[in-house]
């Protein structure tokens, strides 16, 4: 018998449980003390703090680029004065000093796309602002960037993926291979830590389509059903993780799906995430998870190997307000899909961190 989902509800622990089950022992931040408790760290709501700031100055931080919201432009800053609570924990105070030490000697890999790489320069800031005279070497190419902290032996990789599985260039075209990954994967080999992130990309059409073709098996088509590709390909990763993780090696996270706020109807809006300056309320977004995120949980469900899910979709859901909108490097058209740095992903990375404490 397989692995069943293995799901981020612990700040202590993490057990292997089913997709739906909410039951773990947390650790109490407060007073120390194991206790049982019914905890899901992922379900919560946003808590406006006038006196809360963010964990690093972007001006302070290298790391950025496109995302950078106050450098281009915004001037509220209350979307930066929300913090996530659970509903019936805490979130350890991140302490970057601490995870350098935990990671000492270590490797970690964001593997995704534009998304990934909003939350490796997040986690990159984040640590910068902990230790600001530590000395660091930074690489920026494609498709591996990387931020080493030299004092730590830590070394932070970006690997850019949009799909996980390959496109090959044919005579006929592009072909998107759901049954494949293969250099790619090489790089993903050897990490200590590996967060992948996909599902963005899945959605394009027209000419940001990176692909002519889709295959799968022996069948070739010019497109099929977005969601039913995506479980193909994801299927195809899992398999790979399956095949080539060795658990007592190599710690695998899968990031759960980033969602847009491109549909202002969803929340009672007649536009979008422009203008947008507070979360919404409660703790459920109106219209639900989306698709694709029971994907995850199906795929994830069935792996051999323990893969721990930051189930950050709802929760991300709720922040309308966290997008640059028109405000990056680029002002080409409204960005309704990354998120402003200081910002959410800022989030995504104490969660992260609250795994491995």
């Amino acid at each position: 018998m397989g692995f069943k989902q293995q799901t981020l509800l612990s700040i202590f622990l993490l057990f292997t449980v089913s997709a739906n089950s909410d039951l773990i022992e947390e650790k109490n931040v407060e007073d120390g003390d194991l206790i049982a408790n019914k905890c899901n760290l992922f379900q919560g709501q946003w808590v406006y703090n006038s006196s809360s700031n963010p964990l690093y100055d972007s001006s302070s931080c290298p790391y950025i680029d496109t995302y950078d919201c106050q450098k281009f432009g915004r001037t509220d800053k209350q979307y930066l004065k929300y913090t996530w609570k659970p509903m019936s924990c805490n979130l350890p105070r991140f302490d970057g000093v601490d995870l350098l030490r935990r990671w000492k000697g270590k490797n970690i890999m964001y593997v995704g796309d534009s998304i990934s790489l909003d939350q490796w320069s997040s986690i990159a800031c984040m640590l910068h602002a902990s230790v600001p005279n530590a000395k660091t070497t930074y690489v920026r190419e494609y498709p591996i960037s990387y931020i080493k902290f030299e004092e730590y032996g830590v070394t932070i990789y970006f690997y850019q993926s949009h799909y996980f599985v390959d496109i090959d260039k044919e005579a006929r075209g592009r072909v998107l291979k759901l049954d494949h990954i293969g250099e790619q994967g090489n790089a993903w080999k050897g990490m200590d830590f590996l967060i992948f992130n996909t599902w963005h990309w899945w959605t394009f059409t027209g000419n940001v389509q990176e692909w002519d073709y889709v295959q799968y098996g022996s069948r070739v088509v010019k497109d099929m059903d977005r969601l039913v590709a995506f479980d193909h390909g994801l299927t195809t990763w899992a398999r790979w993780v399956d095949q080539n993780i060795d658990p007592s090696k190599t710690k695998v996270f899968f990031q759960g799906i980033s969602p847009d706020h491109y549909v202002g109807q969803e929340w009672g809006s007649k536009s979008n995430c422009a203008g947008e300056q507070q979360p919404i309320n409660g703790s459920r977004y109106p219209t639900g998870r989306p698709k694709a995120a029971r994907i995850v949980d199906i795929v994830l469900g069935s792996m051999k190997k323990p893969v721990s899910l930051l189930d950050i979709t709802i929760l991300s859901q709720l922040r309308k307000d966290a997008h640059p909108s028109s405000y990056t490097k680029d002002h080409v058209s409204t960005d309704c899909t990354h998120w402003c740095l200081p910002g959410l992903p800022d989030t995504w990375n104490e969660l992260l961190y609250a795994a491995l404490v």
